[in-house]
């Protein structure tokens, strides 16, 4: 696992920088804190940051070919890396090192642009075609690893491994792009392929991207693979429970590769302990696994972590952190680059620091849930669509619209009676359904946050039209796998892939994400609905394969998620926080909120009035990104 970063002068007598690339590169030690080192050629710089995972004494980058045609720099890892170098030595390559990286290049050499179908792993990459005067770059099929560009007005294109690596760069034009505040209002997070900045971008999972000398705009990434919609007939519960474990087996068993310490994320959930039960049986040693706890028992998983520690007899190690373990907050703001408001980050950063001590490399499970319906959320979309098909839209809208305007929020009720979200997404089609529940703060909470000014500017944008764009592809299937698809798209590398791809890093932790593999994407994603969803059981399909290997308790326990007491802290020790934060000039002069409704927001909580704390909490990360990165 590696940082990379580059420069590529499109005017023809322009050189890069050494010196500002050094400083992109830098900013990245946190990534590969074991080497750093650089290439030249005429208008293209390469730098490199490596954390060594595979022939720790070789494969150092950036990488020049065997025949000096080109020059890779790499970041993740590719698992079937041993049979392309078999393959490619028998057409005559050249190999004078161990690692995956030479396979990246002379794969290149071979089979050009469609190398990357060749390749199976996480990664993001460059490489410089000195014969063809062209930079070549890739990010894996499910966005595991990012990749960051930009043009400059310079006439530069930069990339990097993380935002901040292109902040760096003097030109860098900093400006905001309108409607990635509204995006990020709505999801808490800025989807690909658009970052928070007006002229930078995210290279899309599944994209490859091609910039050749003399250009003068950007091209535009080209789609070279995507979550597999159509299928011939979909899988039976028979195939399911006959093949997944092995199939995951697989998966799990080509990511045990490492010339480090390696081990696992155990959560107590279903997804991280499946992981390790498959670990436990592929590897003749204890695997090394990690649990972070919670003073609070409420928020505390670490017995059901301990269950499967027990059964698998794993080096187990925990830690407990304080529930008002909120020091974090500004550290956070920093490592994403960008507003991110998913709270657990937090419990995040805490187990890579404790998987740091004892491994390099730790297997987690994520993907599971979108992967087999696993979220509450899709069993109460499919009951929602129901009444969909039941009553016509032109019922719909006049019977539930209005409940939706005058139905009080209950945030203090209990949950049945909290209906007001339903009630909205009622009056809805599916995709609007989905975006309306999906959001932290729903259009209306948005339209009263946003100032006037601010809503004039975005002219008419929505962040549903992020939806709308994904589920145009996959209209033909049910309402649950439609959700799945949008998650996969947006939630799962937006949130997901993102939250951990930073706090691991931070670290200089490699995660590997077994359930995530693209071969094993490809077969799961046919299992129907009715198999993932039985009886109000999410993962059902995934559940049942499992019950060999885990304990019952384990497997249908009620979900609990990896969460941090935010109300609490809002209404206590953040208290003062929230007031002199989100009514900071900074905030109340920016021109993209109403004050009296960030007033409201803080003291309906504040008071138990409501429940506020998602809004705010996306709020304070807003601020601390405005404070910190727009200094």
């Amino acid at each position: 696992m590696c940082g990379i970063a580059g420069v590529m002068h499109l005017a023809p007598e322009g050189h890069p920088d050494k010196d500002t690339l050094a400083m992109m590169n830098d900013i990245q030690q946190h990534r590969g804190p074991d080497a750093g080192d650089y290439f030249f050629d005429g208008p293209v710089g390469l730098a490199h940051r490596r954390l060594s995972i595979i022939d720790l004494e070789g494969s150092p980058q950036p990488m020049l070919s065997a025949d000096k045609r080109a020059c890779v720099v790499f970041n993740g890892e590719i698992y079937n890396f041993k049979q392309l170098h078999q393959e490619l030595a028998a057409k005559g390559y050249q190999f004078n090192t161990h690692g995956d990286t030479e396979t990246i290049l002379n794969a290149y050499l071979e089979w050009g642009d469609e190398c990357v179908h060749k390749l199976r792993g996480m990664f993001a990459f460059a490489i410089w075609d000195m014969e063809k005067q062209r930079l070549f770059m890739a990010r894996d099929r499910m966005g595991i690893k990012p990749f960051f560009y930009s043009l400059l007005p310079t006439g530069e294109f930069v990339f990097g491994s993380e935002l901040k690596v292109l902040t760096q760069h003097p030109a860098f034009d900093r400006t905001l792009r309108d409607t990635t505040i509204e995006d990020y209002f709505t999801f808490g997070y800025v989807p690909e392929p658009y970052t928070v900045y007006q002229n930078s971008y995210k290279l899309p999972p599944g994209h490859t991207l091609v910039i050749e000398r003399g250009q003068t705009s950007l091209p535009q990434a080209k789609e070279y693979w995507d979550v597999p919609t159509q299928w011939e007939q979909p899988l039976s519960a028979e195939e399911v429970q006959e093949q997944l474990i092995d199939r995951l087996k697989e998966a799990v068993d080509i990511r045990l590769v490492a010339d480090v310490p390696l081990g696992a994320f155990l959560s107590g959930g279903v997804d991280s302990s499946g992981v390790v039960a498959l670990m436990s049986q592929l590897q003749s040693d204890p695997v090394n696994t990690c649990a972070i706890g919670f003073d609070v028992k409420a928020f505390n998983e670490t017995e059901f972590a301990q269950m499967v520690a027990d059964r698998y007899q794993t080096n187990h190690r925990v830690e407990t952190v304080s529930q008002n373990d909120f020091d974090l907050i500004d550290k956070l703001a920093f490592l994403y680059d960008e507003p991110y408001a998913d709270s657990s980050a937090m419990p995040t950063y805490r187990v890579c620091q404790l998987a740091r001590k004892h491994v390099t490399v730790a297997l987690s499970g994520d993907g599971g849930d979108e992967l087999f319906a696993g979220y509450r959320r899709y069993n109460m979309h499919q009951h929602e669509d129901r009444v969909r098909n039941m009553l016509p839209l032109g019922l719909r809208q006049p019977l539930f619209g209005p409940l939706g305007r005058l139905y009080p929020k209950l945030d203090w009720a209990p949950k049945f009676l909290r209906a007001k979200t339903t009630f909205q997404s009622m009056a809805m089609d599916t995709v609007q359904g989905y975006h309306n529940s999906m959001s932290i703060l729903r259009a209306d909470e948005r339209a009263k946050l946003f100032s006037g000014e601010f809503t004039q500017r975005l002219n008419g944008y929505s962040s549903l039209q992020v939806f709308q764009r994904y589920a145009e592809r996959v209209k033909h299937l049910d309402p649950v796998k439609i959700a799945q698809y949008l998650d996969m798209k947006t939630y799962l590398v937006g949130d997901i892939l993102t939250k951990v791809d930073r706090a691991s890093m931070a670290h200089s932790l490699e995660v590997r994400v077994p359930i995530l593999d693209h071969k094993f994407v490809e077969w799961a994603f046919k299992t129907p609905t009715s198999h993932n969803l039985q009886d109000g059981i999410g993962k059902y399909s995934f559940k049942k394969s499992l019950e060999p290997h885990l304990p019952h308790d384990v497997l249908y326990r009620k979900k609990m998620g990896f969460a941090v007491p935010l109300a609490d802290w809002f209404r206590g020790p953040l208290k003062q926080r929230l007031y002199d934060g989100l009514l900071s000039r900074q905030m109340t002069e920016s021109g993209y909120f109403n004050k009296k409704q960030l007033q409201k927001l803080i003291d309906d909580h504040v008071t138990g009035l409501r429940d506020n704390s998602a809004p705010l909490w996306t709020l304070m990360m807003f601020e601390s990104f405005m404070r910190q990165q727009l200094r």
